[in-house]
């Protein structure tokens, strides 16, 4: 996908930050700068990182049905960027997204809040990523 082969953008940067502290609004709000800008394919990526993100946010928040349909929708923009896009391990996202979807599937809108929040996926990075001005060590 055009774009994928570049350094992870700054913006990028903080979104995935942002993302793992479960900071789900702040990193919407990154994610969407980012993706407004965005001329290329690759805002789709950042689309994807970004409902799956809200998705996470809106099961916070106890709503069954915006969070499997989020959780689903950014699995969709995401598919087309595995294995790996700008560092982002796209497809580890897309394993976790889908069985915290799964997982919120079997238990229903009235058992939601059973689920093991351990299933919450966290953006991971597969490889160290080069940005202007040094590098970002891939987070353990």
């Amino acid at each position: 996908m055009t774009g994928c082969a570049h350094s992870a953008p700054l913006l990028l940067v903080r979104g995935v930050e942002e993302f793992n502290a479960g900071v789900y609004f702040k990193c919407h709000e990154t994610l969407e700068e980012l993706w407004v800008e965005e001329p290329n394919s690759v805002r789709e990526l950042y689309q994807g990182i970004l409902q799956v993100g809200v998705g996470l946010y809106k099961l916070g928040r106890n709503e069954y049905r915006g969070a499997v349909k989020l959780l689903g929708s950014g699995v969709g923009h995401l598919m087309p960027f595995a294995p790996v896009c700008q560092g982002v391990d796209v497809a580890a996202l897309i394993v976790e997204a889908d069985r915290v979807r799964e997982a919120l599937e079997a238990l229903g809108p009235d058992r939601m809040h059973e689920l093991d929040r351990r299933l919450v996926p966290r953006v991971r990075w597969a490889a160290d990523l080069p940005l202007a001005g040094g590098r970002i060590d891939r987070p353990s």
